[in-house]
């Protein structure tokens, strides 16, 4: 193999690690329907898979309208294994969780159901925005 495939290669490699995802934790919990209005788009039915969002992610209404993938990664309490295994679903952000609010997510049941058992209440959730 020649050198310059040989660096095209590390280059390719590099550019690789470096796009890799970074995800934050936080603890997720849930609201039950009716989910309009919210503090984003008023009585505008936005769909089942939406969120509120705590003060560090807010940012002055600015989180209005971005998306997130969430997965549950474990219990924030006695739940045994609320998770479901692998299971990620994508929200939108309508609404602002009014402190005190008990994760940095409020998720929708219906998205909070895709990732975990309702049961639990409360999650250690990973996001990242999409």
């Amino acid at each position: 193999m020649g050198i310059e495939m040989r660096i095209l290669m590390m280059v390719g490699l590099v550019l690789c690690l470096t796009t890799v995802v970074h995800a934050d934790q936080g603890n997720a919990v849930y609201y039950k329907p009716p989910y309009s209005p919210s503090a984003c788009f008023g009585k505008r039915d936005m769909g089942r898979m939406v969120a509120g969002v705590s003060e560090a992610l807010w940012n002055d209404k600015k989180a209005c309208g971005r998306k997130y993938r969430v997965r549950c990664i474990g219990g924030a309490n006695e739940a045994p294994h609320p998770c479901h295994n692998g299971k990620s679903v994508v929200v939108t952000v309508v609404d602002f969780c009014q402190p005190p609010c008990n994760g940095i997510l409020n998720l929708s049941q219906d998205a909070f159901d895709v990732i975990a058992d309702r049961d639990a209440g409360k999650v250690r959730v990973e996001y990242n925005q999409v």
